[in-house]
């Protein structure tokens, strides 16, 4: 009986040494999945690494500064912007009689000066009517080409209204006074007439009254 308890006793640690063996050879596969652990780790790294919290960086870099390119076109639109129209309110408008001694016609300077306390332009020709006993009377255009002038604040330019003189020795057409609308201007100034009491009486309706462009009448100052 004790041999073979002892015989059972050997079996079993026979069986033990081969089961133990057994594991040994199983547990280089076995490992295997947990080898593999450290590859599935870093799926969560990336998140972290450096090279995903840069990547919002070059909408902050200098190279991409959005508030660069608004100053600069501020500053462009500034140096290019267009001067504005002179204003019937910020023009001072006068005339005066500029007649030469031995002229045919007479004529009056009418001159505006900038008191608007800015740079302003003016297009080539001021719209003038004359107020006469037998109504108003429109000046007509010489048709004399003139480009867009610059008025500087402070400054003056005059233009020209040129009229016959009447030496008909009749009474003529009695003339009470000067409307001037600026150019591009809707608003008028009414002024005295300074220049030769009547004109003469033309037949046919034609229009005697003629008017220069801006800068026809002197040099301005």
């Amino acid at each position: 009986m004790r041999a073979r308890k002892l015989t059972l006793v050997t079996l079993a640690a026979v069986a033990g040494l081969s089961l133990t063996a057994c594991q040994n050879d199983d547990g280089g596969t076995a490992q295997s999945p947990a080898s593999g652990t450290p590859t599935s780790a870093p799926a969560s790294g990336p998140s972290d690494s450096p090279s995903s919290t840069a990547s919002p960086s070059p909408s902050d870099s200098p190279s991409s500064g959005g508030t660069s390119s608004p100053e600069a076109d501020s500053s462009g639109g500034s140096t290019t912007g267009k001067i504005g129209k002179c204003r019937t309110d910020e023009l001072e408008i006068t005339a005066q009689d500029s007649t030469i001694d031995g002229d045919r016609d007479g004529l009056v300077a009418v001159t505006l000066k900038n008191g608007g306390g800015r740079d302003c332009s003016l297009s080539a020709y001021a719209g003038v009517d004359l107020k006469t006993n037998a109504g108003p009377l429109s000046a007509e255009r010489t048709g004399e080409k003139a480009d867009p002038y610059v008025l500087k604040d402070g400054k003056s330019v005059s233009f020209a209204v040129s009229y016959p003189k009447n030496d008909s020795g009749g009474s003529g057409v009695r003339v009470t006074g000067l409307v001037v609308t600026p150019p591009d201007e809707t608003k008028s100034v009414t002024l005295d007439w300074p220049g030769a009491a009547t004109l003469p009486v033309t037949e046919g309706g034609g229009n005697p009254v003629k008017l220069g462009p801006i800068g026809s009448a002197g040099q301005g100052d």
